[in-house]
């Protein structure tokens, strides 16, 4: 178990991290209540997956809103998911209020399963921690941020341009 801190309190991060060259972890989140989607579902497209707590906070929200900006300038190889713990309603009803239309938001409140395979459950919280991955097409991770304290920013112009790489 990794640790990590909020607000420089520490918490326990739950499951296994990986690392730039590791094939990448399938996962089962929820694209609404009864709809689930995996890493499958994207095979063939690099993908960049924006991790946050909650979209309802200011740096999820700042976070989400700024690769949603970015994902329209990253042509269609590429596909921007979102992952929170956030409830599919809690989800669509942000991005409708938000104007968030290029960014896909999936939840992982159901089973943890994309937050234990790849290392961000908050085992004190059951919330995700903040972080960042690019996938490339053949589902080899190519980046990774682990944040080490919850409330921080990531690294966007890296994120970027790492995904510019591989396009």
């Amino acid at each position: 178990m990794a640790q990590a801190t909020l607000k420089g309190n520490p918490i326990t991060l739950v499951g296994t991290q990986v690392k730039v060259g590791d094939k990448a972890p399938d996962f089962t989140v929820n694209k609404n209540l009864l709809e689930t989607a995996s890493l499958a579902d994207y095979a063939g497209k690099v993908k960049l997956i924006s991790v946050v707590p909650s979209l309802d906070t200011g740096v999820c929200d700042a976070q989400t809103r700024r690769f949603n900006e970015e994902a329209a300038k990253l042509g269609d190889n590429v596909v921007v998911l979102t992952i929170s713990v956030d409830l599919p309603f809690a989800q669509s009803r942000w991005c409708g209020a938000a104007g968030i239309d290029k960014v896909i938001t999936l939840s992982d409140y159901k089973n943890h399963s994309f937050g234990k395979n790849y290392g961000v459950l908050i085992d004190e919280l059951r919330l995700l921690m903040r972080s960042i991955f690019v996938i490339d097409a053949n589902d080899t991770i190519q980046y990774v941020e682990y944040l080490s304290e919850m409330t921080d920013h990531p690294n966007y112009e890296a994120a970027i341009e790492a995904v510019k790489k591989l396009v």
